[in-house]
């Protein structure tokens, strides 16, 4: 008679990772295939794709660049369209060369921190530096004893003709 092997319990031993999933996933050759088939392909595909996505890209720029080009033209067909209007022109007039309708009076306020009193070169801005320097500040109201057409002209001719002078250092 045989005697009764005695049998010991099994114990769950732990496989390891390669061991499990090689279990699990029981490569064959038609499975190498596909996966070889699956990563070939997207190495061929690759290039096409990537160049299709560049293309797409110029064609969103250059629709993007349409789309500001249309809003340009019709900014500048608006811009037409108002110099048509004769206010517009008058308006423009007014602010850009301080023109004034006969019987106004316009005033220009000038910021005197951004002129230069500093000038010692013997022309006309010298000239006129010196006479802005004054430390009496007028609060009243004065008519100009010159005559602006004349005072332009003159000084037109005195910057075409005038030399500066020489800064002995």
């Amino acid at each position: 008679m045989a005697r009764p092997r005695k049998t010991e319990p099994k114990v769950p031993v732990a496989l390891s990772q390669g061991k499990l999933l090689a279990k699990s996933l029981k490569l064959n050759s038609s499975w190498v295939s596909v996966i070889t088939i699956v990563v070939l392909g997207s190495f061929l595909i690759s290039p096409d794709v990537e160049a299709f996505l560049n293309q797409r890209r110029q064609i969103a720029e250059m629709e993007e660049s349409i789309r500001q080009a249309r809003e340009q033209v019709e900014q500048m067909q608006a811009e037409r369209d108002r110099w048509q209007d004769p206010v517009y022109i008058r308006s423009q007039a007014r602010d850009r060369l301080y023109y004034v309708l006969p019987g106004e009076v316009s005033y220009l306020v000038m910021d005197s921190s951004g002129m230069d009193f500093s000038d010692t070169s013997g022309t006309v801005g010298a000239y006129l530096a010196e006479r802005r320097r004054g430390d009496e500040i007028s609060t009243e109201i004065v008519a100009a004893n010159d005559n602006w057409v004349d005072s332009l002209l003159e000084s037109f001719l005195r910057a075409a003709v005038e030399q500066p002078e020489e800064e002995a250092e």
